[in-house]
Parts: structure tokens; C-alpha cells; sequence
């Protein structure tokens, strides 16, 4: 198993290439126009297990995505659910626990309920391709969860459809997975229980044991804050004052407090979901493949806390490939199994978390020239509920949200300063960051991996 991380000179490339973000004359994308990314991220796992193959597609100009499993033929499944608020396809058949595989994908998705469509998109194309019919022992089976990534992670309502998933599932590709803000972790968030509000996305880790192969698989789109080994929180946007290095116990204890604006600890002392895929290649019968799926999903509490609130709606997914015969020598006891799947999960966890975004500083040498005063000055629509109203007070630049919602840090009821930095380039302070760019009639809201684009609207 090895992990690329590429060199900063190929992120900047890869972001660029990776990242159209068409946006038409009247600052919205169509749903219709989006054009899929299949596979794209700057950092990989890499393992050998030719019988899991694994397709990503992306919007970018949402941004969000989904994430297709398919397996060389049915295999077995079983599924664990927790918290609140779980959106999920065809988990009550993995519930019955029939003794034979019949599971051809699991489908993780952003979108929200609007997601799950991704999930019998899969299944689908399984027939039109030909590879299941319609006879009852060949249908195809998709099983397949979402994670909320609308609301204030974004400025538009794009969701993965029925053409980005099919399109993700024919490019699946043997031993290899994206980690980090790809596919169904686009625009994953963690730690909103406590206002972190951090960059999330999904994960992946792999460990072989002799002949026993085991995958973790996870999109942490979770409440609770992503911790490590060390007990300390591994993502966050923390207050000001806030204790370094920052610990989940901290926050912990200092409930309910913690969760509030403005809130220090003593000197003693959103809608969110986590789902998950653990894939082994031993044979295991129906009963204890469920206590895996039980077992891993009740020891992720330990890399994120809270876990499994009333606002997660967590699910786990566990799957038998059967290749491997429980009694063959190197097989483990199901105990032994689901112990370690349970670490690799973590491992899982902690690779789901991508570089964070940081505020740009600013200049206050830097002096904007009154021409581009005037040319940055209009109307910038982002989507058909967001736009963005730019003006000149007294020599500075402000900005004022004017559609359906607030964008970012810039809010509907009062103006807000823009600090600049450089040539076309200004930030907002405050606890999340905010970054802007100008450029060829476009506004680039936190230009990079999570860049907004709207238009600016003709004069």
C-alpha cells in the first residue's frame, strides 16, 4: 500500500486542469451542461486487489460528487446504521441476511436525498451495459447512502445525477482511490457540532495480513470533529483562545459552552453523516459479517466525537468478496478481523482530511487604483439564490450579499469591507476564511479547491 502526494508545482497544475468551473453568461451552471471529472485528486491510495475497483465523478462547478465500489461479481454484504438522519438504498434486503452473495456496487454520494438517485444509476448501467439482465437471479444490486453538502458549504444546489454516477461507475479502476475533497467528499464538512466548520472528504486505507486482504472506506461528512491517535482534534477552524493543540475533551467538557460563540475554556481544564465501506476477502457467514459492520462502526466513535448524533446519519456497509475460504491457512477468526478493520477504519478517518485553506493576509501598503475601483464595482450571480453586490465606499470596496442567501461571510444585511491583499485579490477576516479574486468580469470566491465563480452581470 503507498500513498501519493504530488509535488506543489503538480497540485497547482492539477487543480487547474481538474477545475473548469464553466459558468454561463448569467453566473449559473446547468445541471444539464456539467461535464463529469472521473478519478481526479492530487492524493491517492494505492493497493493491489484486482476483485475492488473504484470510480469517482465530480461537478466541480458544485462542488460535489459521488463514489462507485464495484466488485468483480456479487458478493456478500450487510450494513450497520446509525444516528439521526440516515438517506440510504436497499439496506433492508442486507438486513435479511440470506446466505449468498448477491451485491454488485455500494454507492456513496453528496446531494442529499436528491443523491440517492446515484445508487440505482449504478445499478442501471449494470444492465445497460449487459452485465446484469433482468432474469431474478441476474438483476443488478446497488446499495448506496448520501451526505448533505448543501447549505452554507456552497452557493449553488448542483447534486450528482443519474449521468455522473454511470459515468463514475465505467471508469472504475482496480486499487486505486482518491482521498481527501474527491468524489462524494467534494464538499464534505466535520466538526459543526462545535462551529469548526472544517474542509473534510472521504478516506481509504488498506492492510493484507498474509492472504487476508482488508479495505476501509469512508466519506466524514461528520458533526463531531475528526481526532487522531493522540487524542488531539486533527481539523478545525478553532475560536479565538482556544487551547493548542486542541483536544476533543477539551470541548467535551466544556459543554455546553463549547458550542458557543465567543466561548473560553477553563484554565483547568447542520445536518452531518459519516458513511462507510469495510471490504475483507475472507468468507464470512451472514452473522458475522454484520457483527464486523457493528464492531467498526461503533469503534469510528473513537476518531470522531461525538459520533452518531441525533444530526448524523451514519452508515456502514461491510462486504465479503469471498476469495479466501475461512478455513484455508492465514485465515483470521472473525474477532481478529473485525479488531483490525476496525484500525484500518481509522486510518480511513485521518486520510480523509484535506490541507486546509488559509486567509490570505492583508496589505495595508497595497493601495487599489480607482480605475479598477470602477471595474470591480457590479453585480456578481453565483447561482439563482446567491449573488453578490459590489461597490465603492469612501475610496474602499464593500460587499453585500442581494439574493436568497448569504455568501460566506458576506451577508444580506449590511455591507462588509473587502481588505486588499494584492492586484485583484481582497479577504475578509474573521474565524472562517474568506478569499476573493477579480478577474475578467468573474468574482472567485476562495479561489482553489473550493472556489465559487459568479458572473458579473452586463452594465
Amino acid at each position: 500500500m503507498r500513498t501519493l502526494r504530488p509535488s506543489v508545482a503538480a497540485l497547482l497544475l492539477a487543480t487547474i486542469t481538474a477545475c473548469p468551473c464553466v459558468v454561463h453568461a448569467s453566473g449559473t451552471a446547468s445541471q444539464e451542461s456539467l461535464q463529469p471529472l472521473l478519478n481526479v485528486g492530487d492524493k491517492k491510495l494505492q493497493f493491489d486487489w484486482p476483485m475492488l475497483r473504484i470510480g469517482t465523478g465530480e461537478y466541480a462547478e458544485g462542488p460535489t460528487g459521488v463514489t462507485v465500489f464495484r466488485f468483480g461479481r456479487k458478493v456478500m454484504g450487510a450494513v450497520d446504521v446509525r444516528g439521526g438522519g440516515p438517506g440510504t438504498v436497499n439496506t433492508d434486503f442486507l438486513r435479511l441476511g440470506y446466505n449468498y452473495p448477491d451485491l454488485d456496487t455500494v454507492v456513496f454520494s453528496g446531494g442529499s436525498w436528491y443523491g440517492l438517485e446515484a445508487t440505482t444509476a449504478a445499478a442501471t448501467a449494470l444492465k445497460d451495459d449487459g452485465e446484469r439482465g433482468g432474469h431474478w437471479d441476474n438483476v443488478a444490486l446497488s446499495v448506496g447512502a448520501i451526505i448533505y453538502d448543501f447549505g452554507d458549504r456552497r452557493l449553488n444546489e448542483i447534486y450528482p445525477d443519474k449521468k455522473l454516477a454511470q459515468a463514475a461507475l465505467r471508469a472504475a479502476q482496480p486499487g486505486v482511490f482518491p482521498l481527501g475533497a474527491q468524489g462524494a467528499g467534494r464538499s464534505a464538512r466535520s466538526g459543526q457540532f462545535f462551529g469548526c466548520n472544517a474542509h473534510s472528504g472521504q478516506g481509504g486505507a488498506f492492510r493484507q495480513v498474509g492472504p487476508v486482504k482488508i479495505a476501509a472506506f469512508t466519506v466524514v461528512n461528520a458533526f463531531g470533529v475528526v481526532t487522531d491517535r493522540n487524542g488531539h482534534v486533527v481539523a478545525c477552524n478553532p475560536g479565538e483562545g482556544w487551547p493548542k493543540p486542541l483536544r476533543p475533551t477539551d470541548l467535551l467538557a466544556g459543554m455546553p459552552d463549547s458550542r458557543k460563540p465567543g466561548w473560553q475554556p477553563s484554565k483547568e481544564a447542520g445536518k452531518n453523516t459519516t458513511v462507510s465501506l469495510v471490504v475483507v476477502n475472507q468468507t464470512l457467514e451472514p452473522a458475522l459479517l454484520q457483527r464486523i459492520a457493528v464492531q467498526v462502526h461503533t469503534a469510528m466513535a473513537r476518531g470522531i466525537q461525538p459520533f452518531a448524533t441525533e444530526y448524523d446519519g451514519d452508515v456502514l456497509y461491510a462486504v465479503s468478496t469471498g476469495e479466501l475460504d475461512e478455513k484455508d491457512p492465514g485465515a483470521l477468526t472473525s474477532v481478529d478481523l473485525g479488531v483490525i478493520a476496525s484500525e484500518v477504519m481509522w486510518d480511513a478517518i485521518l486520510s480523509s482530511v484535506p490541507e486546509q485553506p488559509r486567509a490570505l493576509q492583508p496589505n495595508k501598503r497595497f493601495k487599489v487604483a480607482a480605475a479598477d475601483l470602477a471595474k470591480y464595482q457590479g453585480e456578481y450571480r453565483f447561482s439563482e439564490l446567491v449573488s453578490v453586490r459590489i461597490s465603492e465606499q469612501a475610496g474602499k470596496l464593500v460587499a453585500q450579499a442581494t439574493g436568497a442567501r448569504d455568501a460566506f461571510a458576506i451577508k444580506k444585511p449590511a455591507p462588509v469591507e473587502l481588505l486588499p491583499v494584492a492586484q485583484g485579490e481582497f479577504m475578509v477576516p474573521g474565524r472562517y476564511p474568506l478569499n476573493l479574486r477579480f478577474a475578467d468580469d468573474r468574482l472567485t470566491l476562495n479561489p482553489g479547491h473550493w472556489q465559487q465563480i459568479g458572473a458579473k452581470a452586463a452594465q
